[in-house]
């Protein structure tokens, strides 16, 4: 038994390595995986988020904004997530001028792990899950926001699933960070994408 444990172990670790290594890659495939967070050092790219996991889909019947016992929310394994994508951020150099959110707590709650007392509640980042009356209306909210950024600064938006999808066509796991750009067309287009599972 002594001995079969000494196996399982290593193997363990080895794919946890490497589900890590293959998850932070360009979408594009063109660029190496330690160029992906030096890709937000340029003008004009900035990064938009899934929060990190929260077990479950939705929120509760009588969810309420502001009342974290109302909604889903992160649990010990997306609250290390979160660390260790700030962790990430932190050794590539990375400092974003800006942090936005939703107001949902699962995502000031993965914004704050990564940026402490920085994040702005940003409400056209709120999730449409159960009510996509409002989605076109908050896309183009955030869209005019990208178009509006100067070029020196680099912005972090932390989000829900639908609202990442309905911006840039593009499913998104939770934690999931997407390099984005502004087209001269206005649209939002993907050019990298940077992932840590939770484990």
């Amino acid at each position: 038994m002594a001995r079969l444990a000494r196996t399982v172990v290593p193997v363990r670790i080895l794919l946890v390595l490497v589900a890590t290594v293959f998850s932070v890659l360009p979408l594009s495939g063109k660029a190496g995986t330690a160029s992906v967070l030096e890709t937000l050092k340029q003008p004009g790219v900035h990064a938009i988020m899934r929060h990190a996991l929260a077990p479950g889909t939705g929120d509760p019947a009588a969810f309420q904004i502001g009342d974290c016992s109302t909604q889903r929310n992160l649990d010990q394994r997306g609250r290390e997530q979160a660390r260790s994508l700030g962790r990430a951020f932190k050794t590539a150099g990375i400092v974003f001028d800006r942090v936005l959110t939703s107001q949902w707590c699962r995502c000031r709650e993965t914004a704050d792990v990564l940026e402490p007392g920085k994040p702005i509640d940003f409400p056209a980042l709120n999730s449409f899950y159960q009510n996509r009356s409002t989605a076109d209306a908050q896309s183009e909210e955030v869209r005019e926001l990208l178009r509006s950024l100067p070029g020196s600064e680099t912005v972090l938006l932390v989000t829900h699933q639908v609202n990442i999808t309905a911006l840039t066509g593009r499913s998104v796991s939770s934690g999931e960070v997407f390099l984005i750009r502004t087209g001269a067309d206005g649209n939002v287009g993907v050019i990298a994408a940077f992932l840590i599972p939770a484990l």
